[in-house]
């Protein structure tokens, strides 16, 4: 595969009125951390050289938990949308932050993925697969699809008579036979860059939002004369957009899911992964064992051999090898090698446990404890 500057650009300007909050949609927590945070992760696994976000509702937060916490080795730009004019503009916005990145011929000759904020599912591997379509098929634009058994709710696919992709259609729009369509779009595509720009300068506002939609891209590349192609993602639930605290819970089952998989595989025991519940950022060892009801947050570690459960709540909290705790509460707690805690205690912030120390049924020790 030839090689060609690969560049992003994420689309996290949304104000999310739908999720009733005053946090700022991409900032709405999965497992721990930013759902916004998710997508740089999974561009993180690309070869992406610059990445344009563009923010727009609180911006100052969004810029800031983004600069703390992404994949350092993302090379990222902000952009401002100022006005929610849709997702048209915002991807227009988000080209100025990318045109410093290249020289000119270099950035025409590029690719640039396009991909919402709040789709915190997307692996790595499925956008590396829709990069490699979109330059093996040499087209215009690759959109990233899911074909569904119920497709209710989702813009359909529509081709033409050649079955070419033709445009996007959205649900209320589309006729009786047009929603008999089981290929939805996800709102993820990759573009050749120097077609983007003028492609974006034809869409129109004529819509019942006056907003422009970069989904219009589609019939526009089509309509002069661009082909535009398809990959369909292996696991639709990747698609999942999240715009409300259902589809959040949603996603955050999922999430959790996928990171109890990944800790069994490496060697801990789960007596019931559906009653575990692991922040992203928590770090166990081999052989630990968890009995139902662990629920383990922020930056908690736990040595190898230690036994949590049942009914364990620890946030920020260093388990030693050998440990075992039973209905425990604790925050910022340092419990020592082969200490025995509960069960029904609650261990003060700041508590340390020295090795082999037994703390039983509502007792605890002083704070600062022995070491």
């Amino acid at each position: 595969m030839n090689r060609r500057p690969l560049s992003a650009i994420v689309l996290a300007a949304g104000e999310g009125t739908r999720m009733r909050s005053a946090t700022p949609k991409p900032l709405h927590r999965l497992c721990g951390r930013p759902m916004v945070l998710y997508v740089l992760d999974a561009l993180g696994a690309l070869s992406v050289e610059r990445v344009a976000v563009v923010v727009g509702h609180g911006a100052t937060e969004v810029v800031k938990t983004i600069q703390a916490e992404a994949p350092r080795h993302l090379a990222i730009e902000f952009v401002e949308q100022f006005e929610p004019r849709g997702t048209g503009d915002a991807a227009a916005v988000a080209l100025t932050g990318l045109s410093g990145s290249y020289g000119a011929a270099d950035l025409d000759e590029g690719d640039v993925i396009v991909l919402p904020g709040d789709m915190p599912l997307l692996r790595g591997g499925t956008l590396s697969s829709l990069v490699d379509g979109h330059r093996a098929n040499g087209g215009a634009a690759t959109l990233l699809t899911a074909r569904l058994d119920q497709p209710n709710g989702y813009s359909r696919i529509v081709r033409d008579k050649d079955a070419r992709v033709a445009r996007i259609v959205d649900e209320p729009d589309a006729t009786e036979l047009e929603r008999q369509i089981d290929e939805v779009a996800t709102n993820v595509y990759c573009f050749k860059h120097g077609v983007l720009a003028p492609a974006l300068r034809r869409l129109s506002p004529y819509n019942s939002l006056g907003e422009y939609y970069l989904t219009d891209t589609v019939a526009v590349l089509h309509d002069a004369g661009y082909a535009v192609t398809t990959v369909v993602v292996p696991d639709p639930v990747e698609a999942l957009e999240v715009n409300d605290r259902a589809q959040l819970a949603a996603a955050e089952a999922e999430l959790r899911a996928r990171i109890n998989r990944r800790w069994m595989r490496r060697g801990v025991t789960m007596w019931d992964p559906g009653r575990t519940y692991l922040d992203a950022s928590v770090r166990l060892a081999a052989d630990v064992t968890l009995l139902p009801g662990v629920i383990l947050q922020g930056t908690t570690t736990v040595g190898a051999g230690a036994v949590l459960g049942p009914s364990v709540h620890l946030v920020d909290c260093e388990v030693a090898p050998g440990a075992t705790l039973s209905h425990t509460v604790a925050s910022h707690a340092v419990i020592g090698e082969q200490c025995s805690v509960g069960p029904y205690v609650v261990l003060e912030e700041g508590t340390r446990l020295a090795p082999g120390e037994r703390v039983g049924p509502f007792l605890a020790p002083d704070i600062g404890g022995t070491s």
